[in-house]
């Protein structure tokens, strides 16, 4: 049994990405006088899933329910209300309204069960290319829209300024006292320290031991490489390239709805600072599928490319010449694999490990793990010190039971790409690759 925290305990958190500085907020906001981030990167990191120009972001409304959506609700509801009113992260919510639709009758009824359910009345029916058209201005939609259907809502959903929001949050919990060491060799993690079956600290490459009462794991996709998650964590990349505006461009697309089609892509508007905007291809997953020594079934181990595969580029490309044809052919200026945690029922996991009593994992963000900044950090303070709300500890609890076998291919509810997680090519077949120019770096 791990010593009661205190505030005067020593917590190391590993990782400085969106969890780990929403982490470090929420506990300096409550009197934690020496709390660590160690992270390899200057915060925000090349390859944090953070560091993004925009996230979708939608506001969602408490509820008392103990089911895992009612669960994931109330988590959203708790996001929602720092977005509107934390003043660390309001300034980069954007309210600017939300398109979902599909193509196919499979996708338009799990659009209907699901992001619909006990919500119709927040959104309009969109069943034509000129229903679509009118939800926005200045004629930036052109295209055909083939066999779309659609919901439109016009409040309580938008984009968020990922990179700012995550750089205020670092920003602020560094002001109130949180010591950031990053940058290899002193803020590279190599290791956890483990003494006694229990997990003391983290070692950095430049061989320093960070001792603490507590440590916190909130490394996203590269949580499995530092302890046994028994099968819980399906590291899984998703894809994204920008195309460059120019300045006049940029304001016909300012203050646009978001549209999602949760089989082909989603795109929102261009950045405010390069000017560039950014567009995703829609697809369960790819992952890198390695088999390690002493592993009984594959793993799926990460890697930094600032670029794509071939495939994905295809697939933005028919996406734009679907909705906005006159831009389909600009080429990618900017494109990478974005990283993220799956778990097999796309809960978080966030507990105390069962074998070692001072290690708090966070982890299991799912692809939707950004929106949750503002509020995450509290739910995790909240486990640390051992009061984290019964439907919720139940809910992101330890639980490798719920993952049985090899569970890597499926698609868990997401649509586009034909309904498969797909295998990355391997790094040195660049033909498989995009070729940005300024895109060539990866670690």
């Amino acid at each position: 049994m791990a010593a009661k925290v205190s505030k005067d305990s020593s917590i190391v958190i590993v990782g400085g990405g969106t969890w780990a500085c929403s982490t470090a907020l929420h506990l300096v906001r409550r009197g934690y006088s020496n709390v660590t981030v160690l992270d390899a990167h200057p915060i925000p990191s090349s390859i944090s899933a953070g560091n993004d120009v925009n996230k979708i972001a939608e506001l969602a409304s408490p509820t008392d329910g103990d089911d895992a959506e009612s669960v994931a609700q109330a988590a959203a509801a708790a996001a929602a209300q720092g977005w509107l009113h934390d003043p660390v992260f309001a300034p980069y919510y954007h309210d600017t309204g939300f398109i979902v639709s599909g193509s196919s009758p499979e996708a338009l009824k799990h659009i209907v069960d699901s992001e619909l359910r006990g919500h119709e009345k927040e959104y309009t029916k969109l069943n034509s290319a000129d229903d679509f058209r009118a939800c926005m201005p200045n004629g930036v939609l052109t295209g055909d829209f083939p066999n779309w259907q659609g919901w439109h809502k016009s409040k309580g959903a938008g984009w968020v300024h990922a990179r700012k929001a995550l750089v205020s949050a670092y920003k602020e919990a560094e002001r109130l006292g949180a010591r950031f060491i990053t940058g290899s060799p002193q803020g590279e993690v190599i290791g956890l320290v483990q003494e006694g079956g229990d997990v003391r600290g983290a070692k950095t490459a430049d061989g320093y031991e960070h001792r603490a009462d507590r440590t916190i794991l909130a490394v996203g996709a590269s949580a499995p490489q530092f302890v046994d998650f028994e099968n819980q964590l399906r590291p899984t990349a998703w894809t994204l390239g920008h195309i460059k505006m120019t300045e006049e461009e940029a304001q016909l697309y300012k203050n646009l709805p978001v549209l999602f089609n949760v089989e082909k892509g989603f795109f929102m508007e261009p950045d405010e600072d390069r000017h560039e905007l950014k567009i995703c291809d829609e697809h369960p997953g790819y992952c890198n599928w390695v088999t390690l020594p002493d592993s009984k079934l594959p793993e799926s181990v990460p890697f930094a490319k600032h670029q794509v595969p071939i495939e994905s580029e295809q697939r933005i490309k028919q996406f734009l010449s679907e909705i906005m044809p006159h831009l389909a052919d600009r080429p990618l200026v900017h494109a990478r694999i974005c990283w993220c945690a799956d778990t097999h029922d796309r809960g978080f996991l966030i507990t105390y490990h069962p074998s070692h009593p001072s290690l708090v994992i966070a982890a299991g963000d799912s692809g939707h793990g950004f929106a949750h900044i503002p509020s995450i950090g509290g739910f995790i303070s909240d486990c640390l010190e051992g009061r984290l709300e019964g439907r919720f500890a139940r809910h992101w609890r330890w639980r490798p039971e719920i993952a049985q076998g090899f569970w890597g291919k499926d698609p868990l509810d997401r649509y586009g790409a034909g309904r498969e997680v797909m295998d990355l090519p391997q790094r040195c077949d660049e033909r498989r690759w995009t070729r940005i120019p300024g895109g060539e770096g990866e670690s």
